[in-house]
């Protein structure tokens, strides 16, 4: 195994590290990422890739590296975020539920302080909530969603962009 290699993966008193925000930041961080969700968007079209309810959710996931954790933070911020926009309530709830899951799973395994890492991570969950959500809607709703992977991937890209430098500053807090 490399050294990159050995050094992504975590080791067993990284696992057991986890990182706690006091109530009032955690609370004022995804509400601020919810409002800044449904809000900016309405006058800045330009910012509408932006899911900053996901990133804070796969960071949230990825600090408290316990899957149980993960699937409430993603499950709140989903149910949230739901109730503060137009869509069906529930929709991005049971999506940012497996969002948080997986996140946690995978950072008991991985280093996830690794800034490439997180890029990864930040790229691919969105792709993962992109797939899920473009799922739930046509299984669930039985509506037609437009599904495209280009703009996806594009997407994926600049959301991954977004959230390095963002959970930089979230580790401040």
């Amino acid at each position: 195994m490399s050294e990159v290699g050995a050094q992504l993966l975590a080791k067993g008193h990284r696992g057991k590290h986890k990182q706690r925000f006091r109530p009032v930041v955690l609370v004022l961080v995804v509400l601020a990422a919810i409002l800044f969700q449904v809000y900016v968007p309405l006058f800045f079209q330009y910012l509408a890739y932006l899911e900053l309810p996901l990133l804070i959710t796969v960071y949230l996931s990825l600090r408290r590296r316990q899957p149980v954790a993960g699937v409430l933070y993603g499950a709140g911020i989903g149910l949230v975020q739901d109730s503060l926009s137009h869509h069906p309530l529930g929709m991005f709830g049971i999506v940012k539920t497996l969002v948080g899951y997986f996140a946690a799973s995978v950072s008991m395994r991985f280093d996830v302080d690794n800034s490439l890492v997180r890029f990864v991570l930040g790229f691919l969950f969105f792709l993962f909530h992109q797939f899920f959500y473009w799922v739930l809607v046509r299984a669930l709703l039985g509506q037609g969603l437009e599904f495209d992977p280009v703009q996806a991937l594009v997407f994926g890209f600049m959301n991954a962009a977004v959230a390095v430098p963002l959970f930089h500053v979230l580790d401040k807090l």
